[in-house]
C-alpha cells in the first residue's frame, strides 16, 4: 500500500553560477519541477519549493581569474541573472537563495563535523601537484598539458576537450599550472573521504529493492554503479574558494563542492523557514523529492543519501525523477562554445512567449532519452497546437458568447445525447491528467489536458452556433453555456503547465483562480455571469523570426568552427629558387561557363594581357558562372597544359583558398591592375 505523507519537499538542482542559465537547464529540471509543485499546491497539498545557486568549485575561480575579479563578484553577477529569468519564467521557487549565504556556511560546516566526530569520514594522504612559484596545490582544472591520446595541447588534468577523454592530471605530458605556468612538482597532502563502499549494502537494498518504481534512467544508473562497486570520495580539496574545512590542522582546505551544494536544499530551508525548518527535512511524514539532470542522479540517489543516513537525522528522498539531455539543432547544449538558448536572450526576442517555451519543452521533455530542440518545431508547436487547437476554441467560444449573448454566459438548456458524450469524454480527462502527474510523466499529461482544446474544438465543429442562431438561439446557449464551462476547465488543467496563459484566461473570463478539485465540473460560470473582452491567448510566428534564430545559430556555429580550426601543417621547405619558377599572374574572367557532363568543372575563358587562354577550375558547386564574369583572378600562368576526355584543354591553374567548413573562395585583389601582372 502506497505511504501517504503530510506534506512534499521539492528540490531542484543548484544551476552552478558560472554564466546564465538555458533551455536545457528549464526542460531538463525546472519546468518538471514547476509543473509538478503547481500541481500540488492546485491540490491544496502542503509543499515546499527550494531552489538556490551553486557557487563555489573550481570553475568559478577559473573564470573569476579570467576575468580579472575576484570568485564573489562572478557568482553575484551570475546569481542575479540566474534568479531573474528563473523569476521571468514563472518557476515559482518558495525560496531561491544561494550556497555563500552565511547560513549555508555555518550549517554545511556543522554537517561535515558532525560526520568528522562520528567516524564517518576516513583520512588519506595522497601525492598531488603543488604549484610552488604560486604557492598552492592545483586543482584538476588548473593543471594543463598535452593530452596522451590526440597529442593536442592545452588538454586539462580532468578532461582533453579536444578528444573528449577523461584524464588525471598524472596522465597529462608536460604538465603546466594554469596559474603561474611553472612545471608543477608533487606533494603530499591530506583529505578527508566519505567511505561509499561501507553504505554500499544498504544503498543496494534501499534503491534496488523498495525503489523499483524510479524511472528507468535513474534505477539503471544507479544499478550500474552499484553493480561497479562503490569507492570512498573525497570530501575536501585544496583550495582557496569555497567553505573552509572545519577540522585544526585543515588551512588551506575546503568542502568539496559536491559535498557542499546539496546541502544547500537544507541551507536554503532553514533560511526561509529559521524556526520550523526541520519537520521538511526530517519528519518521516514528510516527502522529499529531487529533479535534477542525468549528469546529477549518482549525487542525488546515491551520494546525498549516504551523507544523509551518516548524519542520522534526515529523511532519504523518495523519488528522483531526472530528466535525460536536450540537444539543439542536433548538437549538444555548450554553454563553452556558445551552443544554446539562454532565457534572458530568448525574453529578449520573444517578449511575453514564456509559456510557448514551457509548452514546447515539456511537449519535448527528455523524460526517458535525450530529445532535440529545434526552431522549426518550435513554430510548428506554437502554430498548430497554441494558436489552431488551444487559442482558437478559447476564441471561438468567447467571440461567439459576445456575438449573440453579449459576453454574458447563456443559461443550458436541454443536453442532446452528443452533448452527453462530448461531457462524459471531458469528464475522464481529470484522472488521466492527475495520474501522469503523479507519476512524473509531464509531457503525457500537457498533451492530455490539450486533448480538452481537441474535445471543445471538436464540439464547436461539429454543433456549428453560428448556423442555429438563425433558427434556435436556445440550442445556441446550450452549446456555448457547455463550450465556455471547457475554456474555464481549460485555465485550470494548464495552469501547472502554462501559468501565464491560465492568468490572462481567468482575466478574460473574470474568474479567480480554481483548484484541481474544480476541474471536470460544468458549473464553473453561472449563468448570467459576465465575461471580460476577449483577447487572442497566442499569435502566429513568422517564418522570418524562426530564420532569423537558425542565423544566429548559424553565426555561432561558424565562429565555433573558426576558433577551433587548426590548419594543415606547413608543406616541406622549398628554396626562393625554386618558388621563382612559379608565375602567378592577374587575369581578368572574360567568359565562365559549366563544363557539360562535368558536374565539379567551370571553364573560364581568361584576359592575360597576352593571348586569351582557357582554364578549367573544379569549383562549380562553388560559384555560379555569371558571379565570376567580370572579376580579376590570380592564376598559375607557367603550369603544363592538362587535356580532359571532352578535348578541352586547361592552360593553368587559379588560385583558391578551402575553408574549414569545405566551401572554395577563388583568391582576388583589392585594387585593379592590367591582366597579365606579375604576382611578387
Amino acid at each position: 500500500m502506497e505511504k501517504r505523507f503530510k506534506r512534499t519537499t521539492v528540490t531542484s538542482a543548484l544551476p552552478y553560477a558560472n554564466g546564465p542559465v538555458h533551455i536545457g537547464h528549464l526542460a531538463g529540471v525546472y519546468i518538471p519541477a514547476d509543473i509538478y509543485v503547481r500541481y500540488l499546491r492546485l491540490k491544496k497539498e502542503d509543499v515546499l519549493f527550494i531552489g538556490g545557486s551553486d557557487e563555489h568549485g573550481v570553475p568559478i575561480t577559473i573564470r573569476a581569474r579570467k576575468e580579472g575579479v575576484t570568485p564573489q563578484d562572478v557568482v553575484d553577477r551570475y546569481h542575479a541573472l540566474i534568479k531573474r529569468s528563473f523569476e521571468e519564467f514563472g518557476i515559482s521557487f518558495d525560496i531561491y537563495s544561494r550556497t555563500t549565504s552565511p547560513i549555508h556556511h555555518r550549517l554545511a560546516a556543522d554537517f561535515f563535523r558532525k560526520l568528522y566526530d562520528k567516524g564517518e569520514f576516513i583520512e588519506k594522504t595522497s601525492m598531488q601537484y603543488y604549484d610552488e612559484e604560486a604557492g598552492q596545490f592545483l586543482a584538476d582544472r588548473y593543471i594543463t598539458g598535452e593530452c596522451p591520446y590526440c597529442h593536442a595541447e592545452g588538454a586539462y588534468g580532468d578532461q582533453c576537450e579536444k578528444c573528449g577523454s577523461s584524464l588525471s592530471p598524472t596522465e597529462l605530458i608536460n604538465p603546466k599550472s594554469a596559474i603561474s605556468g611553472s612545471q608543477p612538482v608533487m606533494r603530499e597532502t591530506k583529505h578527508w573521504y566519505l567511505p561509499l563502499d561501507k553504505h554500499e549494502p544498504w544503498l543496494r537494498r534501499w534503491i534496488l529493492e523498495e525503489h523499483k518504481e524510479w524511472r528507468p534512467n535513474v534505477y539503471g544508473q544507479c544499478k550500474s554503479w552499484l553493480d561497479m562497486g562503490l569507492q570512498p570520495r573525497a570530501v575536501s580539496r585544496d583550495l582557496d574558494w569555497g567553505i573552509p574545512v572545519p577540522v585544526e590542522g585543515a588551512e588551506g582546505k575546503v568542502l568539496y563542492v559536491w559535498f557542499d551544494a546539496p546541502i544547500g536544499y537544507i541551507s536554503n530551508t532553514k533560511e526561509l523557514l529559521p524556526d520550523d525548518w526541520e519537520k521538511w527535512w526530517k519528519d518521516p511524514e514528510t516527502r522529499l523529492v529531487h529533479f535534477i539532470g542525468k549528469d546529477n542522479i549518482v549525487f542525488h540517489c546515491i551520494v546525498f543519501p549516504a551523507m544523509l543516513k551518516a548524519e542520522g537525522s534526515y529523511i532519504l528522498p523518495d523519488n528522483v525523477p531526472a530528466n535525460e539531455f536536450l540537444n539543439l539543432e542536433g548538437d549538444k547544449l555548450s554553454t563553452s562554445h556558445n551552443w544554446a538558448i539562454w532565457l534572458h536572450e530568448y525574453l529578449q526576442d520573444f517578449p511575453g512567449k514564456q509559456d510557448v517555451l514551457r509548452y514546447v519543452l515539456t511537449a519535448n521533455a527528455p523524460e526517458t532519452k535525450d530529445n532535440d530542440f529545434t526552431w522549426k518545431d518550435f513554430q510548428a508547436r506554437n502554430n498548430n497546437e497554441l494558436v489552431a487547437v488551444y487559442g482558437n476554441f478559447v476564441n471561438r467560444a468567447l467571440q461567439l458568447t459576445k456575438k449573440y449573448f453579449d459576453g454574458t454566459v447563456p443559461q443550458m438548456g436541454e443536453l442532446t445525447e452528443y452533448d452527453r458524450g462530448i461531457l462524459q469524454e471531458f469528464a475522464g480527462v481529470k484522472g488521466e491528467v492527475e495520474k501522469l502527474l503523479d507519476l512524473f510523466k509531464f509531457r503525457d499529461a500537457q498533451k492530455e489536458a490539450m486533448n480538452l482544446a481537441r474535445i471543445g474544438n471538436k464540439y464547436l465543429a461539429d454543433t456549428e452556433p453560428w448556423k442555429l442562431a438563425k433558427t434556435d438561439m436556445g440550442r445556441v446557449a446550450t452549446i456555448l453555456n457547455i463550450s465556455l464551462q471547457l475554456v474555464a476547465n481549460l485555465a485550470i488543467a494548464f495552469e501547472p503547465f502554462l501559468p501565464f496563459s491560465s492568468g490572462k484566461l481567468r482575466g478574460m473570463l473574470k474568474i479567480e483562480k480554481l483548484s484541481w478539485d474544480s476541474l471536470g465540473r460544468t458549473d464553473l460560470l453561472p449563468a448570467g455571469h459576465r465575461l471580460g473582452e476577449p483577447a487572442l491567448l497566442f499569435e502566429k510566428i513568422a517564418d522570418e523570426t524562426i530564420q532569423a534564430q537558425l542565423d544566429k545559430l548559424l553565426a555561432t556555429k561558424k565562429a565555433n568552427e573558426a576558433a577551433s580550426y587548426k590548419a594543415k601543417p606547413v608543406k616541406p621547405t622549398v628554396t626562393a629558387e625554386t618558388f621563382s619558377q612559379i608565375d602567378i599572374r592577374v587575369g581578368t574572367v572574360l567568359e565562365c561557363a559549366p563544363v557539360p557532363k562535368m558536374k565539379k568543372l567551370l571553364a573560364f575563358k581568361i584576359a592575360d594581357g597576352l593571348e586569351n587562354r582557357t582554364i578549367v577550375s573544379g569549383i562549380a558547386q562553388h560559384y555560379k558562372p555569371e558571379e565570376l564574369v567580370g572579376k580579376q583572378v590570380l592564376f598559375i600562368a607557367n603550369l603544363a597544359p592538362r587535356q580532359f576526355k571532352n578535348g578541352l584543354v586547361s592552360e593553368g591553374m587559379i588560385l583558391s583558398a578551402e575553408d574549414v567548413d569545405g566551401t572554395v573562395a577563388v583568391t582576388s585583389l583589392l585594387g585593379q591592375v592590367k591582366p597579365g601582372s606579375e604576382v611578387k
